[in-house]
């Protein structure tokens, strides 16, 4: 018997073992990967990890205030909005006269 490639899913297309779902582990695991970035922002890169923790926990709210939230969706926006505010008062700090090198 020989392999069919792709011929097997002409028949139902949209089966439900192959559809992708974003509710259960995946959200969780976007809060987790928000939660990370955020505090791996505050000590090195806050400028881009920041934002990045912003969006993986607002993607993992289910881009929505409304409904249930999870804690850690909710604790990766929060922490990223301070870790990108703080990165950017440094950066304005940091271009001010008199902190430079000379």
């Amino acid at each position: 018997m020989m392999a069919s490639f792709g011929q097997g899913s002409r028949r139902h297309p949209r089966s439900r073992g192959r559809t992708w779902s974003r509710t259960g582990p995946d959200r969780a695991t976007l809060a987790i990967v928000g939660v990370v970035c955020a505090v791996a922002g505050f000590f090195a890169l806050g400028i881009v990890l920041g934002p990045v923790a912003t969006v993986c926990g607002w993607l993992a709210m289910g881009r929505s205030w409304a409904g249930s939230r999870s804690v850690p969706a909710v604790v990766a926006v929060v922490l990223g909005a301070i870790d990108t505010l703080l990165a950017l008062i440094g950066l304005i700090g940091a271009t001010t006269p008199g902190h430079g090198m000379f």
